[in-house]
């Protein structure tokens, strides 16, 4: 008979019989659909260990790979892989308990064949890599191998003209030839497409003792081998779910590698409800000795098309006050070698900016000049990117403290300010106060205890979404 990998709905540690999901997430903003797990920014075997340990099946580890280039991002998963496998000997666990997920963005940005690739070598061997790229809450389906966003073709989008990771079409077993380079024949990709999911989701609550549609799927998944590449299709949450189940049956005979979107670890994970609604997250803000809430701040670092069209919608509220940070001055400094003093006054002006809008009791903006900064090559686009998101990080920082709340928007924002800005090793996920815009708060820090960040990327939601997820947090706790 075949082992089963028993989850309850709830969260559960390994010792009572479930395993990890482990969630290597090349952008903080992965961890959209789940909540009550550890994100965590660093990787040391004992950071590592602590995470393995908490009694959430999910564990995320935040590698921020699509703010590198791809040799980069290589080294850093290699990095990581070793000390994951340093981590499972010293818990008396193997690879082989482990289920393991390359997270990646569900616009098909980021090294999406390089980071499975490499956790292949470090971990496997396995029989499969799944490429499930599906994120239904936010409008993004696979139906017959083709990806689409709101219905439509996703190379027909904005996020295909990425310069970093553009792409030309939306046939995944052709979009995985033309990212591998040819290395991947789009012939040779398997594909799991809706019938066969759709089947074992009919079957799921008949009463018989043989369930063709789920047997089905189950031999179907069986029958790969030597990491075969598969695409998954899926327009709803109970072929995800049906999915996870045949895999959970087939664990301990068969071992797959995921490159995936944030739905499938809800199934995956099998959570119960999230515990809070969207006004008990947002109750969290911080407040003073006295029960005065304490102010907040907004970050836009993305420069998507949808994420100028949020901040435009933001600012026109009178209650906000926006501080843009000019990204060509910024580039200037940079690229001309100029002293760190023109930088410092730079980041000064910011900050007394930032301080002018808390005095008038207005919500800062902090918001990085719009269009895409020219650079000569993708190194250097990369590097400038960062830089950018440190002296954001730096400015939040140092407001952080006295902060009832904090919006980060982008995910190398976001990432930079956790891990650099703030100094954290990690975070505890607590859920989503919208649909894939999630909050956490940082378990330590000077002044940082129980500071409630919401974590939005850069592609979610439409032109409303980021004032509404304002709102949520200014309407906490005074009735509204």
């Amino acid at each position: 008979m075949l082992a089963r990998w028993r989850y309850r709905r709830r969260t559960c540690s390994r010792h009572d019989g479930a395993m990890k999901i482990v969630v290597l997430d090349d952008d903080p903003t992965g961890s959209q659909t789940v909540h009550g797990c550890l994100l965590l920014l660093r990787w040391d075997v004992d950071v590592l260990r602590h995470g393995l340990r908490h009694p959430s099946p999910l564990l995320f580890v935040l590698a921020n790979t699509r703010a590198l280039a791809p040799a980069q991002a290589a080294s850093r998963n290699r990095e990581i892989c070793s000390a994951l496998r340093q981590a499972f000997a010293a818990e008396g666990m193997s690879a082989a308990e482990v289920v393991v997920v390359s997270r990646g963005d569900s616009t098909l940005r980021g090294h999406g064949v390089l980071e499975p690739e490499v956790i292949a070598e470090e971990l496997g061997p396995f029989d499969a890599t799944l490429h499930v790229p599906a994120f239904l809450e936010g409008g993004r389906t696979t139906v017959n191998g083709v990806h689409l966003l709101d219905g439509k073709p996703v190379h027909s989008s904005a996020f295909a003209k990425d310069r970093l990771f553009g792409y030309s079409t939306s046939d995944l077993p052709a979009w995985l030839e033309e990212k591998s380079g040819g290395q991947i024949r789009a012939q040779t990709v398997q594909r799991l497409c809706l019938a066969q999911l759709d089947a074992a989701v009919e079957n799921q609550d008949a009463a018989k003792p043989f369930k063709t549609g789920r047997t089905e799927l189950r031999h179907w998944l069986a029958r790969l081998h030597h990491n075969q590449s598969v695409v998954v299709d899926a327009e709803r949450s109970e072929q995800l779910l049906a999915l996870a189940e045949a895999v959970r049956q087939l664990a301990g005979h068969k071992r797959f590698l995921f490159r995936s979107a944030a739905s499938l670890l809800n199934a995956l994970a099998d959570l119960a409800p999230q515990p809070l609604a969207a006004d008990g997250l947002a109750g969290m803000r911080r407040s003073d000795h006295s029960g005065q809430r304490w102010p907040g701040l907004v970050m836009v670092g993305s420069h998507v098309p949808l994420a100028d069209a949020q901040l435009e919608c933001l600012l026109e509220a009178p209650e906000c006050m926006g501080v843009e940070l000019p990204v060509p001055r910024l580039a200037q400094i940079l690229q001309m070698g100029l002293s760190d003093g023109r930088l410092a006054e730079l980041e000064q002006h910011c900050f007394n900016q930032l301080g002018e809008a808390l005095a008038i009791g207005r919500t800062p903006v902090l918001f990085t000049s719009r269009g895409e900064l020219d650079c000569s090559t993708s190194a250097a686009r990369l590097s400038f990117g960062v830089a950018l998101a440190q002296l954001m990080a730096r400015l939040a920082a140092a407001l952080a403290p006295k902060l009832g709340y904090l919006i980060s928007k982008g995910g190398i924002t976001t990432h930079t300010l956790l891990a650099e800005g703030l100094g954290l090793e990690m975070v505890q996920l607590e859920g989503q106060i919208l649909p894939g815009l999630s909050l956490v708060r940082p378990l330590a820090g000077d002044g940082l205890v129980d500071l409630p960040i919401l974590t939005f990327p850069g592609n979610l939601g439409d032109s409303q979404t980021l004032l509404d997820a304002w709102r949520l947090m200014e309407a906490s706790g005074t009735g509204q």
